[in-house]
């Protein structure tokens, strides 16, 4: 395997963990903290990445392109990328990494290749590197570059000769994971709400053991990714209404999302989440903000 040089944009969880394990397999890896926080800088020192200027600069410097964002922020990085590269007279290969639907990543690929650059859809499916070894599905009518990238602390597996089929299936398979915590947390805070809670767990416990056990395990620690899954549960739903599908449970697992980011546990982060808290503690706060109405509700 050639080795090459690659910005990862931005040294997020993910971002940092991919980051780390393509300079531990040989290569350059580069990113661009400009405006971006002391958490950013911490983790692309860790992970050893090299920090350059500005994006003009990045994109002079490197091979290929990966956007690792929360996907709000996908398709404004991909027109500042593109501007970037229109200024440097370069075109790296850019891969859309983002947690978004079939139409958004179709419309980073038109603002990309509009620039000149050739595009590959990418979905990232598991843990970062270091934790997992996740799944990046590729889609595009080129994915070699990534194909390249095949063991570099995660796996490369094809999804398509089309844009979107990567992230469609990134969107579908979220739709069951976070979608189902965000139904779990759901249904707690109703029978909360009602009165019945101590019932229903009681039959839980009873007729749904291994269910209550991923309650359990993942209902109390959803706020601290709560603000980023926003806009993942927004996009799964566009996903599905395109499909002919109703987006509706999405919808409502995105109302659930912002009542979470709204409570105090949201200020945690993955590396100081409090895992001593219990069901009952988190369910009766999110009530609370149940009460007030979650922001753009």
């Amino acid at each position: 395997m050639t080795n090459i040089s690659i910005a990862v944009v931005a040294p997020g969880d993910m971002g940092h963990g991919v980051g780390r394990a393509l300079r531990e397999h040989g290569h350059d890896v580069l990113t661009c903290l400009a405006g971006r926080g002391e958490g950013s800088r911490v983790r692309a020192a860790v992970a050893g990445m090299r920090d350059v200027a500005d994006l003009q600069t990045l994109v002079r410097e490197v091979d290929l392109f990966l956007s690792i964002l929360p996907p709000a922020s996908a398709l404004e990085l991909a027109a500042d990328v593109a501007s970037a590269m229109r200024a440097a007279s370069r075109y790296p290969i850019y891969v859309d990494c983002n947690a978004v639907s079939p139409g958004t990543a179709k419309k980073v690929a038109s603002v990309v290749t509009a620039a000149g650059a050739p595009f590959i859809d990418c979905g990232i499916i598991g843990p970062a590197p270091g934790k997992g070894t996740p799944r990046f599905y590729v889609s595009g009518p080129d994915i070699s570059a990534m194909q390249a990238l095949d063991g570099c602390g995660f796996t490369v597996k094809p999804a398509g000769d089309e844009i979107g089929q990567a992230s469609a299936v990134k969107m579908c398979y979220a739709a069951l994971t976070k979608g189902t915590f965000s139904l779990h947390t759901a249904i707690l805070m109703a029978a909360k709400s009602s009165g019945t809670y101590e019932t229903l767990m009681a039959e839980f416990e009873h007729s749904q053991g291994s269910t209550l056990s991923k309650m359990e395990a993942r209902v109390p620690f959803i706020p601290a990714d709560a603000g980023r899954w926003i806009g993942e549960m927004e996009e799964i739903a566009a996903t599905f209404r395109d499909a002919g599908v109703t987006g509706d449970f999405h919808d409502g697992a995105a109302w659930v999302m912002r009542v979470l980011a709204e409570t105090p546990f949201a200020n945690e982060t993955r590396e100081t989440l409090d895992n001593s808290r219990g069901l009952d503690e988190a369910v009766t706060e999110y009530l609370k903000h149940v009460a007030a109405g979650p922001t753009n509700s």
